[in-house]
């Protein structure tokens, strides 16, 4: 089979699609042909080597993916051949009594397909039964595929993390991104305010019929861009996934008691804080990794319901997969990239 991975960190050029030993089905695995992964930032970020994680070479990326059951363990139960099903990216003890306590991304043997552990930007993958979930029958194989990272994540920052409420007015940075895109749906569907920001005037549209209220530029003045929206008026609830060029326009913007939620840092991961300014204004930072379990399965309660819609922009064969990082990495993406695996 063909697969999706590095032998080495690097630039662009490190990724490889090429043959690569078939997964074997055993007794209490599936065994899926996978028709599309998504790729996300944590692709690029375990291409490139995370400073203070030992990735184990060589390693299949891809966290999200959908497909079809092709292949199932004599001890496994619950799908058959033919399912349609959707990929959960977490990993995790199921022992563990954290995870018993419904915290899986809190357990330390918490770990994520494409990072800890190879993962599906594959032909063919063997997972646990824990790991598959029929797919929303409205949904294409492309636009499942988009759905698993990016909306646990924002679900688990906005409704389990900063708790937003109606009416919050909630800044999310980054809207065309896959993360961002599914926490403007997220904070709208709570019935929050929402304002968006992008790179370039070309990308405002695509926010605004996303849902949000308003649209700011970040690539010139963003605390002046947003004071002279704002007024007097300051944020509930930023949605932080940008880093350093961001953070002090966070703190700035945010209002007494006011709470700004992180999953990532695309700019880079040192910051300052003012603590004076965090105690006077009853400010709570809330850092926030991927999500549980009843995370994933209410977002995708939610996918059925139609209330959420992942937004898919390319789609690349995986053997175009350098081009597909570049296009990323390039900001040129409006919505997710996607891998076909076919």
């Amino acid at each position: 089979m063909k697969a999706v991975f590095i032998k080495e960190h690097g630039p662009p050029d490190v990724l490889k699609f090429s043959d690569t030993n078939d997964s074997d089905c055993s007794s209490g695995k599936i065994k899926v042909n996978i028709k599309n992964s998504s790729i996300n930032h944590l692709d690029i970020w375990v291409r490139k080597g995370i400073p203070g994680l030992d990735i184990s070479l060589p390693r299949i990326l891809g966290s999200d993916g959908a497909g079809v059951v092709c292949e199932i363990g004599k001890e496994t139960k619950g799908f058959k051949v033919g399912d349609d099903v959707i990929i959960h990216p977490g990993v995790y003890d199921p022992d563990c009594d954290i995870s018993k306590s419904g915290h899986e991304n809190l357990s330390p043997s918490y770990g994520i397909l494409g990072e800890t552990h190879d993962g599906v930007q594959s032909e063919f993958v063997c997972l646990d039964p824990t790991h598959l979930y029929p797919m929303p029958a409205h949904l294409s194989y492309a636009e499942a595929s988009s759905v698993g990272l990016t909306f646990m994540t924002a679900y688990e920052m906005l409704i389990k993390k900063a708790r937003i409420q109606k009416d919050d007015l909630v800044l999310i940075y980054g809207g065309t991104s896959g993360v961002g895109s599914a926490g403007i749906q997220i904070a709208k569907d709570m019935g929050c305010r929402v304002i968006s920001t992008v790179g370039s005037d070309d990308k405002i549209k695509y926010i605004l019929d996303i849902g949000a209220d308003h649209v700011v530029l970040h690539n010139s003045d963003l605390y002046s861009n947003l004071k002279r929206y704002l007024g007097r008026e300051r944020v509930n609830v930023v949605f932080e996934h940008i880093g350093r060029d961001t953070w002090d326009t966070s703190m700035r913007v945010l209002q007494k008691g006011g709470r700004v939620v992180t999953c990532g840092a695309t700019t880079g991961a040192r910051v300052n804080i003012n603590l004076a300014h965090l105690f006077f204004k009853n400010l709570s930072i809330l850092g926030s990794t991927m999500g549980s379990v009843d995370s994933f399965k209410e977002v995708l309660n939610k996918i059925n319901m139609k209330k959420y819609f992942p937004m898919v922009d390319q789609i690349f064969h995986a053997s175009d997969i350098i081009k597909a990082h570049q296009y990323i990495e390039n900001r040129m993406n409006i919505g997710k990239v996607v891998l076909d695996l076919s």
